[in-house]
């Protein structure tokens, strides 16, 4: 398939909170928001589920590769798994052959959003300005109950005004974009079985 199918590809680490965050919260609220600001409302791939059968690490660079923008929900282990850091590195590859994120052109195509941390983020982590969630990381469903979920629901409408924003600047799709492999797994070394 050539072409753009998704507007934004979500980008996350599985470990701690921030998944559970994601689906109970921000994937759905950022598709209402989206469809405040811009009809017909964007499409937002997120890996919550796949089919049988399918080649999963294929699958997601095959969304990658297709998606215009990515958003990186930031968390400490987010630089720690070989896939984030993939997909992350495979749209600053985008936006070095673009030219973009640069002193010519600081925009790019990395909607980096901030949950946990950043003290322990690598240099690489901390180069890109952020909206800051981490007031907002209530993972559990409860959290949609409490009157701070309207302040949460206005600042991912800001989110959505500025995503907007961004995809007038998307150029045409290319079926050069790089991508970043992760690496393979290491395989432990076999244990010789004992002989009879």
């Amino acid at each position: 398939m050539s072409g753009y199918k998704f507007d934004f590809f979500i980008s996350y680490a599985r470990r701690g909170s921030v998944q559970k965050w994601l689906l109970n919260h921000f994937h759905q609220k950022l598709i209402e928001c989206l469809a405040d600001q811009m009809a017909p409302t964007p499409e937002v791939y997120v890996d919550k589920t796949m089919s049988r059968a399918v080649h999963w690490p294929s699958s997601l660079q095959h969304a990658l590769r297709h998606s215009k923008i990515m958003i990186a929900l930031l968390t400490p282990h987010y630089f720690h798994s070989k896939w984030c850091l993939a997909e992350w590195s495979s749209m600053l590859a985008r936006e070095k052959m673009l030219g973009m994120a640069n002193s010519g052109q600081p925009g790019g195509l990395v909607y980096p959003i901030l949950y946990s941390d950043s003290q322990n983020f690598p240099p690489e982590g901390r180069e890109r300005s952020w909206q800051d969630f981490k007031e907002y990381a209530h993972p559990d469903p409860c959290y949609q109950e409490t009157r701070q979920y309207v302040d949460f629901h206005r600042e991912v409408t800001r989110v959505a005004i500025d995503l907007v924003d961004l995809l007038q600047q998307v150029p045409p799709w290319r079926s050069d974009w790089p991508d970043v492999d992760p690496p393979n797994p290491v395989l432990p070394t076999p244990v010789p079985l004992p002989r009879f």
